[in-house]
C-alpha cells in the first residue's frame, strides 16, 4: 500500500514538472489574456465538461464568481454542468450530445469565452458546445489531455496537459485552472494587493 501511494505521488510530481515547459506556460498566458480581455469588456466565461471535468467547471466558475485570492468584485462565470433540470430536459428532449450546445446557444454571445474541459479530448457534447460557441461569436478554449483529441480542432486556444492518464490530467487541470484564476485576478484587480 505504501509503495502505491509513493508511486501515485511520484507520477503526479513528474507530470507537474512537465507543466513548467515554455510551451505549456505560453498556452496558459494566452488563455489568461483571452479570459481577462473578455471579462474587462463585459463578457462572461462559460465552462463545461463531463464527470470530473464537470466538477472542474463548477470549481473554476466558483473561483471567478466568488473570489480566488483577492477581495474583489465578482466576475461573471457559469458552469453549464449544474442545472439538473436543464441538463435532463435537453438530454431527454434532444440528445445528451446537445446538453452544452443548447445552453451555449441560450447563454453565450460575442465577447464571451466558452471553455470545454475534457481529459480525453473526445467528448462529443463538449465538441458540440464549442462548435455552437463559435457560431454565436464566442471564443473557444479547450482544457484538454491526451494530445487534445478531436476537441482541439474546434478551439481557438487550448491548454493540453502532456499526459494520457485521466487522474493526472484532472490534477493538472485544476492546478492550471487555479493559475488561470490567479492571473485573471491579478490582471484585473492587481492594484488591490
Amino acid at each position: 500500500m505504501e509503495a502505491l501511494i509513493r508511486q501515485q505521488f511520484e507520477a503526479a510530481l513528474q507530470l507537474h514538472k512537465l507543466l513548467l515547459s515554455d510551451t505549456y506556460i505560453k498556452q496558459i498566458i494566452l488563455v489568461a489574456q483571452v479570459w481577462t480581455e473578455a471579462l474587462r469588456r463585459g463578457g462572461k466565461i462559460l465552462l463545461f465538461g463531463n464527470g470530473g471535468s464537470a466538477a472542474d467547471a463548477q470549481h473554476l466558475a466558483a473561483e471567478l464568481v466568488s473570489r480566488f485570492q483577492l477581495e474583489r468584485d465578482a466576475l461573471p462565470a457559469l458552469a453549464l454542468t449544474t442545472n439538473t433540470s436543464v441538463l435532463s430536459a435537453i438530454a431527454n428532449d434532444y440528445d445528451f450530445g446537445k446538453v452544452f450546445e443548447r445552453q451555449v446557444a441560450a447563454l453565450a454571445g460575442p465577447g464571451d469565452v466558452a471553455v470545454g474541459i475534457s481529459t480525453s479530448g473526445k467528448s462529443k457534447n463538449v465538441i458540440q458546445g464549442l462548435i455552437k460557441a463559435r457560431e454565436v461569436g464566442a471564443k473557444t478554449v479547450g482544457l484538454l489531455g491526451c494530445g487534445g483529441g478531436e476537441i482541439l480542432g474546434v478551439c481557438d486556444l487550448a491548454i493540453i496537459v502532456p499526459s494520457n492518464e485521466t487522474p493526472r490530467i484532472q490534477e493538472a487541470h485544476i492546478l492550471t485552472g487555479h493559475v488561470l484564476c490567479g492571473l485573471v485576478e491579478d490582471a484585473i484587480f492587481g492594484d488591490r494587493r
